[in-house]
């Protein structure tokens, strides 16, 4: 049995609206992501969960300032205000979203080396957060995407599920980037590696 997957990146109250890391509009992909769940066989969900001396967080850097860039372990990486802390209001589900379909909850980036922006794997693919083989094991292979942000997690977790084999669907009215401009440029590139992008509507 082949499941119609929905997965839902970070859809947490430090992603939307008074949140520390806003995404703009983020509030409004609620609506269509509870108005589709029913569609689908299988709903998983991640959440950012980091500790409170994650190196993402510009805090954790003397004298650097939130959106910098520095070089950490030898890799790109933007510092950002603190987000998503473990046991948080700001890491919890934003309270309109209809948690009774989601089976299962992948958290990410509890490591405080390194960030972990795609829901399969952290940044320098180190380690695996077990979701292909969870997917596989179900018998999955078509998955959805809705959440936050389009342009970073979102991507970045397509972009792997790509790789491992799963053929990828964007909800459009159900994701918001940080940078519109930048998504733009990402959303061509996914297209190119044969990417769907649909509305709630059309399913």
């Amino acid at each position: 049995m082949i499941l119609k997957t929905l997965i839902l990146l970070d859809v947490q109250n430090d992603f939307t609206p008074g949140g520390s890391l806003e995404v703009p509009g983020g509030d409004r992909i609620i609506e269509p992501v509870n108005r589709v769940m029913d569609r689908f066989e299988l709903v998983v969900a991640t959440q950012d969960w980091h500790p409170p001396d994650h190196l993402s967080f510009a805090s954790n850097h003397e004298g650097k300032e939130p959106f910098e860039v520095i070089n950490l372990h030898g890799m790109e990486q933007t510092l950002w205000p603190d987000h998503c802390v473990q046991g948080s209001m700001g890491a919890e589900f934003h309270s309109g979203l209809e948690q009774g379909r989601i089976e299962a909850v992948i958290r990410k980036g509890m490591d405080r080396e390194i960030d972990s922006y795609s829901a399969f794997y952290d940044n320098a693919h180190l380690k695996t957060t077990g979701l292909a083989g969870y997917l596989r094991e179900k018998g999955v292979e078509d998955l959805y995407f809705g959440g936050l942000a389009a342009d970073i997690c979102v991507y970045f977790t397509i972009k792997d599920a790509v790789e491992e084999g799963f053929t990828a669907t964007v909800i459009e009215d159900a994701v918001r980037a940080i940078d519109e401009k930048n998504y733009g440029k990402l959303k061509q590139e996914l297209l190119d590696k044969g990417v769907r992008f649909v509305l709630s509507g059309d399913l």
